[in-house]
């Protein structure tokens, strides 16, 4: 049986129905690459012209002053350098606590059958309705005074840390891609004597490497683009992120300046993306396993 689309074979193979599907999707594909990319080349062609071409209207497309020690100026009068190390901390440092406890939280759920397993992660899911924004306060409260040990973590890596630590997508995208590891082999491992947690450290943890990319990539881009948590909690200079960092130090810099910087601190997010794309897109389908 074929599969019924908008545009019959039949049409496609004459001359005038092929002329048509081709201009319509070489326009949609303009369109869209008009949309996503033009911002961006704004940013980055802004980065290279002088204060006053930036302000000008209407805006130039291609800059006629091109003055690329921009970019060497903003890294410089921003701090980038110290900057780019604080996220740099910051991001793998809640992407060491998100492989481990919520690995440990999905592979429980998927494979360990707790008693309320499916009420457990139906609750964890109902938290991705929640607007982040509704959160703040109660986190903010949290970190101002720890319940139990009575700690302010303010100014301190686990201000970020610990509130992204239980990452409810990120379980379930675990979850599935455990949930999918053919039965036989974790039964072959049990067997051969190993323990859940040997089977998880042997077994599991070598097939889920896809799966695991993804994670760390979502645990680290989340913490690079974060601006309103991180403004609420590292409010000493000297600790703050790389967005952060640029909103505070952004006040007398000449708009172009800031603008070089703001495309500084989008490059190591694109270059992720750019790099790790087919292991994101493989990673997000591997729940597909079949064994």
């Amino acid at each position: 049986m074929s599969t019924r689309t908008l545009i019959s074979p039949a049409q496609l193979a004459r001359p005038r129905g092929r002329l048509a599907y081709w201009t319509v999707f070489a326009a949609v594909v303009a369109l869209f690459t008009l949309v996503f990319l033009g911002p961006l080349y704004w940013m980055a062609s802004s980065g290279v012209k002088d204060a006053q071409e930036v302000v000008s209207t209407p805006p130039t497309l291609v800059p006629h002053s091109f003055t690329p020690g921009n970019y060497s100026r903003a890294w410089d009068v921003m701090d980038l350098s110290s900057l780019l190390f604080n996220t740099l901390y910051y991001a793998f440092g809640a992407l060491a606590f998100q492989l481990v406890l919520d690995v440990a939280a999905a592979y429980a759920l998927s494979r360990l059958r707790p008693v309320l397993g499916k009420a457990i992660l139906g609750m964890m899911l109902a938290t991705l309705m929640i607007p982040a924004t509704v959160l703040v306060v109660p986190q903010y409260l949290t970190v101002l005074d720890v319940p139990l040990v009575h700690r302010n973590l303010l100014n301190t890596p686990w201000a970020i840390w610990l509130p992204s630590v239980t990452n409810a997508f990120n379980i379930f995208l675990l979850k599935r891609f455990f949930d999918s590891i053919p039965k036989e082999i974790l039964d072959a491992a049990a067997m051969d004597g190993a323990s859940p947690t040997r089977t998880l450290r042997s077994v599991v943890l070598p097939m889920s490497r896809p799966i695991l990319g993804v994670v760390s990539i979502f645990a680290v881009v989340n913490v690079w683009k974060d601006f309103l948590w991180p403004m609420l909690t590292l409010p000493d200079p000297a600790r703050q992120t790389l967005n952060v960092g640029i909103y505070s130090l952004s006040n007398g810099v000449p708009v172009n300046i800031l603008i070089a910087a703001l495309t500084i601190a989008s490059l190591p997010t694109l270059l992720i993306f750019l790099v790790f794309q087919r292991n994101i897109m493989s990673g997000l389908t591997a729940g597909g396993l079949k064994g």
